[in-house]
C-alpha cells in the first residue's frame, strides 16, 4: 500500500497529533523534571552532582536503545513497537510518580528512556507512511520538528508550573495522563501493518548500549574510575563496530556515516543538545538558588526560549530551507546557540532578568529553531527511504549523547571552581566554544551527499 493510499484511509490530522504528542513526551521527558530539580534534591537530600542523574538516567537509556528501537520497528511492525514504547514510558512515569526513594526514581527514569527509544524511531517512520512525499510531507515534518524543538524548553516551563502548584510528583503524573491519551488515539490515527521480518542483532545492541553507558559514567565521575569507564567504553565500542561489520542484519548500518549530511546532522544534533540542555540544567539552579525565583517563576522565565524555538522552526526555517542548504542553517543555528549560552557568563549573583537572562534565552531559542528542522532534514538526505527510520534514530542518538555527556561534562567543568557562580560561567564558556567550533566544521562539510 502506498503512502497516499494509507493517508486516504487514515485521518492525517489525528495521525500528526498522535506522533507529535509522542515526540513531545519523549523530548520533554528529558527536561520536564528540570525545574523540579531543586525540589527533588531537597526531598532526597541530593547535591548537584547527584541531581544530574535524574536527567542523565533518562538520556542514557534513550540514546542507548534508540537503534534497537529502530530495528525492532522494522522487524515487528512500526505501530506495534510505537504503542509498546509509549506504554512502557507511561508505566515508568507512574512508578516515578510514587517513588519512595532516589533509586526507584532513577530506575523509573531509566525505563522511561527505554520506552521513548522504542516509540521515537517508529514515530518518524510512521510519519513518512502517513504523509506522501512532497509538500504535504514537508509541512508535516515542519510541524513535527517544531514540536520536537520546542518540547524540551516547554517541558521545563510545564515542570516549573506543576512543581510550584502541585509538587514535583505532579510532573510525572502529567506524563501518565498524556501517555494514556496518546495510546487511546493510536489505533484510530495510525496505520497498522506487519513488520518486514529479519532478526535483532542482540550482541550489537548490547555492546553499543554498554559502551554508551560507560561513556556517560566516565564523564560524570573523576579520577581512576573515570578512566576505567572510558577504557571500558572504548572496548565495547570496538566490539560493536566489529559486530556491525560482520552481521547481515546490523542494528546500525555503518555505511550511513559515509553520507556527509548524516555526519553533519549528527554533529549539529550533539552540539545543540549539549548547549541547550546544559544551559537549562543550570537555569533553575541559578534562577531559584541565586535569584530566589519560585519553581513557577523559573519555568515562566524560560518561555521566551520555548517561543523562539517554536516560532522559528515552524514559520521561518521551512521557508529558508527552500533557499539555503541545511548545513548553512545548521551552522548559523549553532553559532546562535553557542552565543546565547556564552551570554550567560554575564549573570551575577543578583542579576536582572531582562539584562542578564533574557538575551541569551532568545538568541539560543532562535538558534535551536534554525538547527532542529535543518538537522532533521539533513539526517535523511542522501539516505535510501528504507533506511530513514534508522537514520532518524542516529540523529536522535546524537541528541541524547549530547544531552547526557554534555550535561555531565558541563557539571565537571563547573566543579573545577570553588565559587559556584564562576563554575557556572566556565560551563557556559565551554559550551559556547564547542558550538562555535562545531559550526565551522558543519559549514565546511562537503556539499556533495555520498550514498550510503
Amino acid at each position: 500500500m502506498t503512502s497516499t493510499e494509507v493517508m486516504s484511509r487514515q485521518r492525517p490530522g489525528l495521525a500528526l497529533g498522535v506522533l507529535a504528542g509522542a515526540l513531545a513526551l519523549d523530548v520533554s521527558g528529558l527536561g520536564v523534571l528540570n525545574a523540579a530539580l531543586p525540589s527533588v534534591g531537597a526531598r532526597f537530600d541530593l547535591e548537584d552532582t547527584a541531581l544530574q542523574w535524574v536527567m542523565v538516567a533518562y538520556a542514557v537509556t534513550f540514546a542507548g536503545f534508540l537503534l534497537v528501537g529502530g530495528r525492532l520497528a522494522d522487524v515487528l511492525g512500526r505501530r506495534r513497537v510505537f504503542e509498546f514504547g509509549v506504554a512502557v514510558f507511561t508505566g515508568a512515569a507512574l512508578v516515578g510518580a510514587v517513588a519512595p526513594d532516589t533509586w526507584v526514581l532513577l530506575g523509573a527514569r531509566a525505563v522511561q528512556g527505554i520506552g521513548a527509544a522504542l516509540s521515537g524511531p517508529a514515530a518518524l517512520a510512521l510519519l513518512t507512511e502517513v504523509f506522501p512525499a512532497g509538500p504535504v510531507r514537508n509541512r508535516a515534518l515542519s510541524v513535527y520538528a517544531a514540536v520536537g524543538a520546542a518540547s524540551f524548553s516547554g517541558g521545563v516551563l510545564l515542570g516549573g508550573v506543576l512543581t510550584q502548584f502541585l509538587g514535583w510528583r505532579s510532573v510525572l503524573w502529567f506524563s501518565v495522563v498524556v501517555g494514556v491519551t496518546v495510546l487511546s488515539a493510536t489505533r484510530a490515527g495510525l496505520p497498522g501493518g506487519e513488520g518486514r521480518g529479519g532478526r535483532l542483532d542482540l550482541p550489537g545492541a548490547v555492546s553499543g548500549t554498554i559502551s554508551l553507558i560507560l561513556l556517560v559514567v566516565g564523564a560524570s565521575t573523576g579520577g581512576a574510575s573515570a578512566w576505567a569507564s572510558f577504557c571500558g567504553a572504548a572496548v565495547f565500542l570496538l566490539l560493536f563496530v566489529a559486530r556491525e561489520h560482520r552481521t547481515a542484519d546490523p542494528v546500525l548500518p555503518l555505511g550511513l556515516f559515509r553520507v556527509s549530511s548524516v555526519r553533519a546532522a549528527s554533529l549539529a544534533a550533539f552540539l545543540q543538545y549539549m548547549g541547550s540542555v546544559g544551559m537549562l540544567f543550570f537555569a533553575p539552579l541559578y534562577l531559584q538558588g541565586m535569584l530566589k525565583y519560585s519553581p513557577f517563576e523559573s519555568g515562566l522565565a524560560l518561555v521566551p526560549m520555548s517561543a523562539g524555538v517554536f516560532l522559528t522552526a515552524n514559520f521561518v526555517t521551512g521557508r529558508l530551507l527552500a533557499t539555503y542548504a541545511p548545513r548553512t542553517l545548521m551552522a548559523v543555528g549553532l553559532v546562535l546557540i553557542g552565543g546565547g549560552t556564552a551570554l550567560w557568563m554575564s549573570t551575577p549573583h543578583h542579576g536582572s532578568y531582562l539584562l542578564h537572562v533574557l538575551p541569551g534565552l532568545v538568541i539560543s531559542g532562535i538558534g535551536q529553531g534554525l538547527n532542529f528542522p535543518s538537522m532533521t532534514s539533513a539526517g535523511l538526505t542522501g539516505v535510501e527511504p528504507e533506511r530513514h527510520a534508522v537514520a532518524g534514530a542516529v540523529n536522535v542518538v546524537a541528541q541524547q549523547i549530547g544531552a547526557s555527556v554534555g550535561v555531565a561534562v558541563m557539571v565537571l567543568v563547573a566543579a573545577t571552581s570553588d565559587d559556584q557562580l564562576t563554575g557556572y560561567h566556565l560551563a557556559y564558556l565551554a559550551a559556547g566554544i564547542a558550538c562555535a567550533l562545531g559550526a565551522v566544521v558543519v559549514a565546511m562539510t562537503d556539499r556533495r551527499a555520498a550514498t550510503a
